[in-house]
């Protein structure tokens, strides 16, 4: 079952309102949309600027790093903004954002708390949307080089002679 949402035209007080309040800013219309701080900014073709929030803070969600920004967890997922993914982000999004209305949020993006957001994703952690955005963020994530400083992973070892000699056998806690 597929809603279609009612236009409303807000004031240009209550886009941004909303939008800060979401975490990102998308100029209406425009399939652009930015972080509040400038960290990040992304152009969006084939799902829209609501879908790429939901699927960052998804990301954000369930794999949850601190210190990991979101350009990272944006990069981890602008794949999915293709053709051929379309309507399985835009069914997946809608049935996230109906249980989040059934536990009394507007959309996932509204609800407040990251208890209440995982609670949520627990509810689909069985469909094929969850587990594809899930093992995907496994690679998307943790494949790109300029989050390996960030948790201490210095990267591949074997063209330099592998882990024995770089610190494999550093046993310093024991």
């Amino acid at each position: 079952m597929t809603l279609t949402p009612t236009p409303r035209k807000l004031t240009r007080r209550q886009l941004l309102q909303s939008s800060v309040a979401a975490g990102t800013i998308a100029v209406a219309g425009t399939g652009f949309i930015a972080a509040p701080n400038a960290a990040w900014a992304l152009e969006v073709t084939e799902i829209t600027e609501h879908q790429l929030a939901t699927l960052v803070q998804m990301a954000r969600d369930t794999y949850p790093h601190d210190s990991v920004g979101d350009e990272y967890y944006v990069i981890a997922v602008k794949g999915y903004d293709n053709a051929d993914q379309k309507e399985f982000i835009a069914q997946g999004v809608a049935k996230l954002d109906d249980l989040a209305q059934a536990d009394g949020a507007p959309d996932y993006l509204s609800t407040k708390w990251e208890d209440n957001r995982v609670a949520l994703l627990k509810q689909i952690e069985d469909d094929a949307f969850f587990q594809t955005i899930r093992g995907g963020l496994v690679t998307g994530l943790y494949n790109q080089k300029a989050v390996w400083p960030i948790f201490g992973y210095e990267g591949e070892s074997f063209s330099f002679g592998g882990y024995i000699d770089r610190g494999f056998n550093d046993i310093n806690w024991l």
